[in-house]
């Protein structure tokens, strides 16, 4: 009896410790498979210059090691499985990526997010929400920043010196330190900021007009630094200058076209974006209302043109292909007329917007995505240029301002498709790389309050910061904004934001929403 009741007494003891070794085996045991297949990756990229292994490698990653996502989100067990409250709203099981819980063997429920997520993101409550990512990640994303900002101060001393466009060039760099600014509150990075402003401005070209490739948007930049630096005389110049560009817009002699990039909607953003950065009345509401009729008047007639008023009443061209994508076709011109703050009357985006979106929405691919252009049936790119990463902000917006689910429901489907594919070997830049397909992580996540979606945002970031491991080409602009390595460190603030202080790059207040997306 005594030797029975010994070993009894004993057993749970031996299996606890033969349970802790296991559990170290196991790990070591990870860890060690982790080292050889990121030298085998390595090694079979630069043999073949295939990703195949990459791609392996990183859906291994995100089932394999879902402690993170604990670790990261603060993630902590629920003893009682009552359910929390997520910002007023009951918070059930479908906020957690249940197939990633589930392939750990984690049943739905057993664990909650620590703390309330606010439902208000204004910068007054961003303290509260810095508990849900880790002052760990906050601290590596910092160190990053700073690495980044030294590569690309010394890259661009071989910079086009003539290149002054957002897109590319210096108003670029000036935005950047701009949100430096925004973020930490150092008087420094404004300054920086109005030494490239200074630059740019002399150097003005006048063969463009929008915000992101033409001088409207080193205007708009150098009015709002200017005007952060309370020279209010210098800061007027430059929104007078923006506004004698409009004449040029509005004209139906004009060969311009409608889109973000190069046209009408890149010259509105510019405008909106002056009366968000700085007071409302800055740009008068009559001069917004002209370039917006002109854009929706040269998307009446080319309609008409195709014969198409009655399925797609707003419809654009661009180099005579009809693209769809958030840069050239009609997902960012839509995106800017639903801005509230352009005041598009209710009538004309009811029976104007709405179909056409409804129209673009009818040509997505069986896997969510979106094609490049109306004609084309390639199921291929997925950026924010061309693909799902763009349209999914258009849905979004029409979310927002229609109210009919089948909107976030196409939204949901497009971000499963950027999850599946958008780590692109093109590259970490905005435009078409990873860095702005993580873009619309944040904005469904700021839409839904799915936590599963911030997740994949931070995951995507993570990648990013591994900058040069992956085998990805070199832009040919590789230290600017929307190309790289600028790219990063303008998306690599919305993280730090959540950590401590996170707001879009071209807005005053929080958000998640792409850069040159909402105003």
């Amino acid at each position: 009896m005594d030797f029975c009741h010994s070993l009894t007494c004993l057993l749970p003891c031996f299996l606890g410790v033969l349970w802790g070794f296991l559990f170290v085996c196991f790990w070591i045991f990870v860890l060690f498979f982790r080292v050889y297949l990121r030298c085998l990756t390595g090694c079979f990229s630069c043999l073949t210059g295939s990703n195949m292994f990459s791609v392996f490698w990183d859906r291994f990653s995100n089932n394999l090691h879902q402690w993170e996502l604990y670790n990261l989100l603060h993630w902590r067990q629920n003893s009682t499985s009552k359910a929390r409250t997520c910002g007023g709203e009951h918070e059930s099981s479908s906020c957690f990526n249940r197939p990633m819980l589930q392939c750990m063997g984690v049943k739905p429920g057993s664990f909650t997010v620590s703390g309330k997520v606010p439902n208000d993101f204004s910068t007054a409550r961003i303290p509260h929400f810095s508990r849900i990512v880790n002052a760990r990640f906050s601290k590596r994303i910092q160190a990053k920043i700073k690495d980044l900002l030294q590569q690309m101060e010394e890259g661009l001393k071989t910079a086009d010196p003539h290149d002054c466009s957002a897109y590319t060039g210096w108003t670029g760099i000036a935005l950047l330190y701009l949100q430096l600014y925004r973020v930490t509150k150092n008087q420094s990075h404004l300054q920086r900021s109005l030494d490239y402003v200074k630059r740019i401005l002399r150097n003005l070209n006048g063969r463009r007009v929008t915000f992101l490739c033409g001088d409207a948007g080193p205007l708009a930049v150098g009015a709002v630094v200017y005007h952060k630096l309370k020279n209010d005389s210098e800061s007027k110049e430059c929104v007078a200058k923006l506004l004698q560009l409009q004449r040029t817009v509005i004209s139906t002699d004009s060969e311009l076209p409608d889109e973000l990039l190069y046209g009408r909607a890149g010259y509105l953003y510019a405008l909106l974006y002056l009366n968000t950065e700085i007071s409302p009345e800055t740009v008068p509401q009559s001069i917004i209302k002209e370039v917006i009729d002109a854009i929706i008047e040269s998307g009446k007639n080319f309609s008409k043109e195709e014969r198409k008023t009655d399925r797609c009443p707003l419809l654009y061209q661009w180099h005579r292909k009809q693209y769809v994508g958030a840069a050239h076709g009609v997902a960012g011109i839509y995106y800017m007329l639903m801005q509230p703050i352009a005041n598009v009357d209710q009538e004309t985006l009811t029976e104007l917007v709405k179909p056409s979106i409804d129209y673009v929405r009818h040509k997505k691919f069986r896997s969510g995505n979106y094609p490049s252009s109306l004609s084309n049936e390639t199921d291929r790119l997925v950026h924010w240029c061309h693909g799902a990463p763009g349209v999914i902000h258009m849905l979004m917006q029409a979310y927002k301002t229609f109210k009919e689910d089948k909107y976030l429901k196409d939204a949901i489907d497009c971000s499963d498709v950027i999850w599946q594919r958008g780590l692109l070997r093109k590259g970490y830049g905005i435009c078409h790389g990873t860095a702005g397909n993580g873009y619309s992580f944040l904005s469904l996540y700021n839409l839904t309050q799915d936590r599963k979606y911030l997740y994949r945002a931070c995951k995507f970031a993570e990648w990013c910061l591994e900058y040069g491991a992956h085998g990805c080409r070199i832009p040919d602009r590789p230290y600017s904004l929307f190309e790289e390595p600028v790219t990063r460190n303008y998306r690599s603030k919305w993280d730090l934001r959540y950590g401590w202080s996170y707001s879009l790059p071209l807005r005053h207040f929080s958000t998640g929403d792409f850069p040159v997306s909402s105003v």
